[in-house]
């Protein structure tokens, strides 16, 4: 089995589902002839042609719109948006229709849409390329967040995701696109959504975190582990809504909990939770909690921008000052 890298096993599902279901259709702007900007579409159009596979005009908000109106009509539109900072125009269908659509017809029609965006930095690119703005959507009632960190996870969590009978915003962090590869069999088996997975078992610390952060976290429990410090790793996957459960189980295993995110350390996912193991596991806490995340800025030029996503070593010692407490 060949190994591949999580934008081949991102185009893998895609044609999974283009050839499996006759509602599945992917627009995006240069998702056709060029394969997408990553090439996270590349060889779709050639196989499924112009019908399935959709060059859009630079218009995010026209994209957001159209997935609408065809699931309306029982079609499954799979949109990329070419980077996460080009969301905001999309965000008028994304929270005012996309998401109240179920609600608003009461059952009568739903909405399976994923919106497919890179997530993230780390690759040089200028601001607007780099952003990590889950908390603003996962905010949203009625949108499933997901971010996958790995190719296999990516190829199982996509298949679910277009699976839904409801809208997805499915992040995919650009730092990790090439980073690894996996054998992922293209048998079309979808992950599960709604549910943490734990990567690293532990006993003295968890370490909650999810997408191209997992890389770093996994290693910074490596080093852990050669000083003694027995780190438990939990992928959350799937943003909203958040798996309380295992976050809990893992945090009365452990009695610490360190959170790591890329995005901004106000009002992010990380806080609420933070707020979700004071709320219900406050009394299995050892220590306090502590995050380890982005600052409170625009996401530098590539010169700053290791300086901003959360490095090793700063989750190194957050796991120690849990340790200290």
């Amino acid at each position: 089995m060949p190994k591949v890298t999580m934008v081949e096993a991102i185009a893998m599902a895609q044609a999974w589902e283009l050839a499996h279901d006759p509602s599945v259709v992917v627009l995006g702007e240069d998702v056709g002839k060029s394969g997408g900007v990553f090439r996270a579409t590349s060889g779709l159009f050639e196989k499924f042609g112009a019908d399935r596979v959709q060059d859009t005009p630079l218009a995010e908000n026209m994209i957001a719109g159209m997935c609408v109106g065809m699931a309306a009509q029982g079609m499954r539109p799979v949109a990329e948006i070419q980077f996460m900072g080009f969301l905001y125009p999309a965000v008028d269908q994304i929270v005012n229709h996309m998401s109240r659509l179920r609600h608003r017809t009461r059952g009568r029609l739903s909405c399976p849409v994923v919106i497919r965006t890179p997530h993230g930095g780390g690759i040089h690119a200028p601001e607007h390329h780099s952003e990590s703005v889950e908390s603003m959507i996962a905010h949203v009632p009625g949108i499933r967040v997901v971010c996958p960190s790995s190719p296999a996870r990516a190829y199982g969590l996509l298949l679910a995701s277009i699976r839904d009978p409801d809208p997805v915003l499915f992040l995919e962090p650009t730092r990790i696109y090439r980073l690894v590869k996996q054998e992922v069999p293209d048998d079309g088996v979808a992950a599960p959504l709604d549910v943490c997975y734990i990567l690293r078992e532990g006993e003295d610390v968890t370490i909650v975190t999810w997408g191209a952060m997992t890389t770093d976290v996994l290693q910074a429990a490596e080093q852990l582990a050669a000083q003694g410090v027995s780190a438990e790793v939990i992928d959350l996957a799937t943003i909203s809504p958040i798996d309380a459960e295992t976050i809990l189980d893992s945090v009365a295993k452990t009695g610490r909990l360190v959170i790591v995110h890329e995005a901004a350390r106000n009002c992010g996912v990380g806080a609420e939770i933070a707020a979700i193991v004071a709320e219900h596991g406050l009394y299995d806490l050892l220590a306090p909690i502590q995050r380890v995340t982005g600052f409170d800025t625009v996401v530098p030029l590539y010169r700053l921008e290791n300086d901003y996503i959360p490095s090793v070593t700063r989750i190194i010692d957050a796991a120690k000052a849990t340790l200290a407490g």
